[in-house]
């Protein structure tokens, strides 16, 4: 972002603003970042928006050095420094889009996704006894909340992780329930058959965000 930057905020017929919206700017230098952090108060004033103070803020956000002649299927950049950040349970991150560019790219954060999979092998736990096929409606419900809100483009590794331990955790209490059966892998794969977890899918499909001049 070289030039003056200008963003136009406008409500029309049936477009109206959530209560809070909670927007990403990535900008290719300290100076710009700095600038429109000072003037975006002032602008979002004349509509009678405000930015909330301790949830606004500048993050440094390096891009990887960018080599002469970029080969494609490169590995993103490591988590932590600052080539990444967490923001709203997502890491935002650098990756090589399909032309071998660079761009910023989103996958669910560490924590949020330890928490979500926690929070299931607990249920599965409490709710063991239950029928099978009240465990998987719950499951079922579960997994596509959890996709409703992380299942965006970039992120298909770690929600498909998501569904692997929700797998996990359902056939380990389920085996807990008996002492019966000492190979429950063979009698889990028939109920996994019957009773199927929603596969991964993307459900938003997002651009990478390129850090390039721009207008609006």
């Amino acid at each position: 972002m070289r030039r003056e930057f200008h963003v136009r905020f406008s409500e029309g017929a049936g477009v109206r603003f959530p209560r809070a919206t909670r927007p990403v700017i990535v900008c290719t230098s300290e100076q710009d970042a700095e600038r429109i952090l000072t003037a975006l108060p002032k602008r979002f004033g004349r509509f009678g928006l405000t930015l909330h103070p301790d949830k606004t803020r500048l993050v440094r956000f390096v891009r990887p050095a960018q080599p002469p002649t970029p080969p494609r299927n490169l590995p993103p950049a490591g988590p932590g420094g600052p080539s990444s950040f967490d923001f709203l349970g997502f890491t935002f991150h650098w990756a090589r889009s399909r032309t071998g560019r660079w761009v910023v790219t989103r996958k669910t954060a560490k924590d949020r996704l330890a928490r979500a999979i926690k929070r299931v092998s607990t249920w599965c736990r409490e709710h063991r006894h239950e029928p099978v096929t009240q465990q998987h409606q719950a499951l079922c419900r579960a997994v596509q909340g959890h996709y409703a809100y992380y299942a965006v483009t970039g992120n298909s590794r770690q929600i498909g992780r998501f569904v692997r331990k929700v797998e996990e955790a359902w056939h380990k209490w389920l085996a807990r329930r008996s002492n019966s059966v000492r190979d429950y892998w063979s009698r889990f794969a028939k109920i996994q058959q019957r009773f199927p977890l929603p596969p991964p899918r993307i459900v938003h499909k997002l651009r990478g965000l390129h850090t390039q001049p721009m207008r609006t």
